[in-house]
């Protein structure tokens, strides 16, 4: 039996080798590992991954911190933040109205992402339960807590998210 071929004896078209499926795979990889670079990348500079310190001293925190917040909530107390341009302000209210319910409050402003922006304010007395301060607060996404106190007591303790749209 014998085979012919057709034309002048030589192969037509595109012949893939092995040397093109060594750069189809070095694509392939690369461009997966490209990928995963970037995001690890992303995901280590704009989150600090930090949500407590020591995880095993806030699991033993949590029955009084629990406890401190039943006690907040019996109380009533409501406390409402307001961002100016450079002001800071935090009105603290009770179902009782009378004396002051707070002699100070500690404000600690946080990126829901990151934590190169925080920081930290202690706000002044300002009379009728309202304290303020001057910081300027740059626009966006921030969680507020808030801790009020009378004395050494803690009277009211929240976080609230807010959106800073710029300058008022």
């Amino acid at each position: 039996m014998s085979i012919q071929q057709s034309g002048s004896g030589k192969a037509s078209g595109f012949v893939f080798t092995g040397r093109h499926m060594a750069i189809v795979m070095v694509l392939f990889f690369g461009t997966i590992i490209t990928v995963n670079m970037v995001m690890a990348y992303f995901a280590r500079s704009s989150w600090s991954g930090l949500v407590a310190e020591n995880t095993y001293v806030a699991s033993q925190e949590f029955n009084a911190k629990a406890a401190l917040s039943r006690k907040i909530e019996a109380a009533g107390i409501k406390g409402a933040v307001e961002i100016g341009k450079d002001t800071i302000s935090y009105q603290l209210t009770a179902p009782r109205a009378g004396d002051a319910i707070a002699t100070r409050v500690h404000l600690t402003f946080r990126r829901p992402v990151g934590d190169h922006q925080d920081f930290s304010l202690e706000l002044a007395d300002a009379g009728g339960n309202r304290f303020t301060g001057t910081h300027a607060v740059l626009p966006g996404q921030w969680i507020v807590e808030a801790e009020a106190f009378k004395g050494d007591e803690v009277v009211m303790h929240e976080a609230v998210r807010v959106m800073v749209d710029g300058v008022k």
